[in-house]
């Protein structure tokens, strides 16, 4: 179980302190697909690096199962089994696919392993297998090659971040079976932040985050409705503006 007490980020600007993340409380417990959305800008993926530990919080704690990791590395919390995808992967000159997938899942794999996950988010194993993991890859790739890694790894807690981005339709398709698949499979919880409403519609829970604030939290039978509702209002106010 994942647990966020009083959680507060700000950061220093030239135009003076900046909160990112104001007071955030929640839990997301084990066995969950939990989807974070709200509007850009909101502070979601800022909650996520919190969690992972690339950012640490100005005050207040974070606790997975029972444990306070609020002032571990991301190396610590990755050993506890927590696992991010980040919007933007890093390149590794010369590693392969292949071995980059070995290193996630801890030992050699298998090469038809290896193909099932590359597989599952949308790529053709035979061009992707012994390629490096560099400059040659476009952004939609290298973020599609990270999330097999996830897979890959038997994780605790598995975020992904707009996975979505930078992702043809097709391949899109495949991803959102992939996360079905996953939400049953290894992970004991997945957190996706996404404004997709094929990820939604997958989603046991939903967290809004809006202004650094929880805004709202529930299930997706509570959430989502009020979400497309929020939109239909939006959408009719500024259609009638457009015709005044």
């Amino acid at each position: 179980m994942l647990e966020l007490k009083n959680v507060s980020f700000n950061v220093d600007t030239d135009n003076g302190n900046l909160e990112i993340i104001d007071d955030v409380s929640l839990v997301i417990p084990d066995g969950q697909f939990t989807v974070i959305t709200g509007p850009n800008g909101g502070g979601k993926s800022t909650l996520a690096r919190l969690i992972m530990g690339i950012e640490k919080p100005t005050s207040g704690k974070i606790l997975f199962n029972g444990v306070d990791i609020t002032d571990m590395s991301v190396t610590e919390r990755a050993k506890l089994g927590i696992g991010y995808a980040f919007q933007q992967p890093p390149r590794f000159k010369g590693l392969t696919v292949r071995r980059l997938l070995s290193l996630a899942a801890g030992s050699e794999l298998p090469e038809d392993e290896c193909c099932g996950y590359l597989t599952g988010v949308g790529l053709c194993s035979k061009d992707y297998l012994n390629r490096e993991m560099d400059a040659s890859l476009s952004g939609g790739e290298a973020k599609r090659i990270e999330i097999a890694t996830l897979m890959a790894r038997k994780l605790e807690m598995a975020i992904f971040d707009e996975p979505e981005a930078g992702i043809d339709l097709w391949s899109f398709s495949v991803l959102v079976e992939s996360f079905k698949a996953m939400t049953n499979g290894r992970h004991n919880g997945v957190i996706v932040i996404s404004h997709q409403e094929r990820i939604m519609n997958l989603a046991d829970s939903m967290i809004v985050i809006a202004n650094g604030k929880v805004k709202s939290q529930g299930t997706k039978e509570e959430i989502f409705p009020t979400l497309l509702g929020e939109f239909t209002q939006v959408c009719d106010f500024r259609g009638k503006g457009g015709q005044e």
